[in-house]
């Protein structure tokens, strides 16, 4: 199977420092508001799901998920977490370390679309 998001080494020692002060997160793709579309790490449960959230994945043991019209226009690509230096305009938990998670991506190839791992309902997951 192939995954549809993945995560960078310097971004999964930022997700650990993260859950040893936080407990278990999650990520949300933004939808544009403040830092336009980028990924979002909370304590996890604390933001309120429903039916439009869908589960795309899991990065470092974090669910990574979306509203299902962004997952509209981002299915044909693979999203890969990684952190650049700056602040985000977010309430993403990394800011206050003067960084912020970014997306890079890529479009799928046509035989990677045949094999992408499954999306699934957010509630079920988180």
């Amino acid at each position: 199977m192939i995954k549809r998001v993945l995560v960078t080494p310097e971004a999964e020692k930022v997700i650990d420092q993260l859950r040893e002060q936080h407990g278990p997160l999650m990520f949300h793709q933004s939808g544009g508001c403040c830092d336009g579309s980028a990924p979002m790490c909370f304590p996890k449960g604390e933001m309120m799901l429903d039916d439009n959230d869908v589960w795309i994945g899991d990065i470092h043991g974090c669910p990574f998920l979306m509203s299902n019209d962004q997952f509209e226009y981002w299915k044909h690509t693979q999203l890969t977490v990684g952190i650049t230096k700056g602040r985000g305009a977010s309430f993403s938990l990394e800011i206050p370390m003067g960084i912020r998670f970014i997306i890079d991506s890529r479009l799928f190839t046509d035989a990677e679309l045949e094999q992408l791992e499954a999306v699934k309902s957010g509630v079920e997951v988180v």
